[in-house]
């Protein structure tokens, strides 16, 4: 601390302002601390409003539009053919995000935060230095960490602005859209972005080390989403690795390895979706009694409490699940933690949605986890062939499944796959949360013709009630 420095006090300090970060600095100014947020942005909303999340939703709902009025077509609805305004994409994604963003800055204002935009390094377990166009020391009596996580590197590959490599930020930007795209990566991010490209126009080209995609994903809810993306996609490589990857002015040469015939190829453009990792680096964790394990994440407990008492951490930084709502919940556990009330994340179901085209929704237990576990379920399965709503809709490659305790009847986990499963799944968790048996999901009565009249339909079919399916064999 230099001689003479201003210090600014404050009761709870937040690094890091995504989705973890302000929903625990606004839990804790709710709760009546003096809250000071530090976040690189100029306001908060992380990766997941800026380069995330909010971007890459905003124009996978723009691709499904498409996608509907190609599938109009059979309904006997034509359209004149369809054009992209590229500028036009880009102007309503900033928009869309500029908005969010215009709200959260308020918010933050209104429950009187202090925010500063700048990068956060804790000094020891009651002191940050914040280095911005100028220094700011600060003061706190507990800190949460919220820094959340960036793209996993690829060997061979820079992610520079402008680039032809990118990463899921340089893609959502749309510099263009690229004749050959290799996506390197079948998971979340690998599909989604790839399947935005490939609805504009792009020759999409997807290589996975794993042999299905969304790997721990149950292959039944896959199966559907693959069969999609063999059409959408010029090509899908399973078991294949990218071994070199070189870019010049005009494009990226590859040389791959694995289940793929030409083991060279060339694109215009790379997309590395490859995972993340923690941004626990560079904070200053090494000057406090902070513990991080041997892939970097933080160590906390179910209160969000690092080693060091009073430091907390939350969201991606801490490993698990790395997504946006996962973190919220824990931002607001740590608050409540630090203002004395008796609060734990212990959650038995945090969904995860993948928001292609059909999108895919899962939470609690899933059937591959239960094998290798050797626990004995029964798993009911819908098909939406046999739901009207679905039929009606275009839609009936769908499905829905569950997860049942045969002994207890509780519903230990469910699956979806088909169109709007998003906005489902949380009947799905609640049931999981509140104890249901199937016979609660089964009794409760769901408008006809809908989307969600199809978990009723697979509870009623462990209760061998279902009225669109024939009874399975209990």
């Amino acid at each position: 601390m230099v001689m003479g420095e201003f210090t600014q006090e404050t009761d709870v300090l937040v690094i890091g302002g995504g989705p973890g970060g302000y929903a625990a600095a606004f839990r804790a100014a709710d709760l009546g601390m003096d809250v000071t947020m530090v976040e690189a942005d100029a306001g908060p909303g992380g990766v997941c409003l800026f380069r995330g999340c909010i971007p890459s939703k905003t124009l996978l709902y723009v691709t499904e539009l498409m996608h509907d009025a190609q599938r109009a077509s059979e309904m006997g609805i034509s359209f004149a053919d369809l054009k992209i305004d590229l500028d036009r994409l880009r102007e309503w994604k900033d928009k869309v995000v500029g908005r969010l963003a215009k709200g959260l800055v308020e918010l933050t204002k209104r429950r009187g935060i202090l925010y500063l935009q700048g990068k956060a390094t804790l000094e020891d377990e009651n002191h940050a230095r914040v280095q911005n166009s100028g220094s700011s020391h600060v003061r706190f009596k507990h800190a949460i960490i919220a820094t959340g996580s960036s793209t996993r590197t690829m060997a061979g590959a820079q992610f520079e602005p402008g680039g032809r490599i990118m990463d899921s930020t340089g893609a959502l930007e749309l510099a263009d859209i690229p004749e050959r795209l290799l996506v390197v990566g079948g998971g979340f991010v690998g599909l989604e972005i790839g399947s935005v490209y490939a609805s504009l126009g792009s020759k999409v080209t997807l290589v996975e080390n794993n042999g299905q995609l969304m790997p721990g994903i149950d292959r039944d809810l896959s199966k559907p989403l693959a069969s999609r993306l063999d059409a959408l996609f010029k090509s899908i490589h399973y078991n294949t690795n990218v071994t070199s990857i070189e870019e010049d002015d005009s494009g990226v040469n590859v040389i791959f390895d694995g289940a793929i015939e030409k083991k060279t190829q060339r694109f215009d453009r790379v997309l590395a979706a490859i995972g993340r990792v923690p941004n626990s680096q560079g904070i200053g964790l090494e000057n406090t009694k902070v513990t991080v394990n041997e892939r970097g994440f933080i160590v906390v407990d179910q209160q969000r409490r690092t080693t060091d008492e009073k430091i907390f951490a939350v969201g991606d930084v801490t490993g698990g699940a790395m997504l946006a709502h996962k973190a919220m919940h824990e931002g607001k556990v740590a608050a409540e933690v630090i203002s004395g009330m008796p609060s734990a994340f212990d959650f038995q179901a945090v969904p995860a949605v993948l928001y292609t085209d059909p999108q895919i929704a899962v939470c609690g237990l899933s059937e591959e986890a239960a094998k290798k576990r050797g626990r004995n379920v029964k798993v009911t399965r819908f098909p939406w062939s046999a739901s009207g709503r679905a039929v009606s809709m275009g839609v009936p490659q769908g499905m829905t499944k569950m997860i049942i305790d045969p002994e207890t009847q509780r519903v230990l986990g469910v699956g979806i796959v088909g169109r709007e499963a998003g906005e489902m799944i949380s009947e799905g968790v609640l049931a999981i949360e509140m104890g249901a048996l199937a016979e609660d999901v089964g009794l409760s009565i769901h408008p006809h013709p809908t989307l969600s009249e199809s978990e009723e339909e697979a509870a009623e079919a462990f209760l061998g009630s279902s009225t669109h399916i024939l009874p399975q064999k209990r």
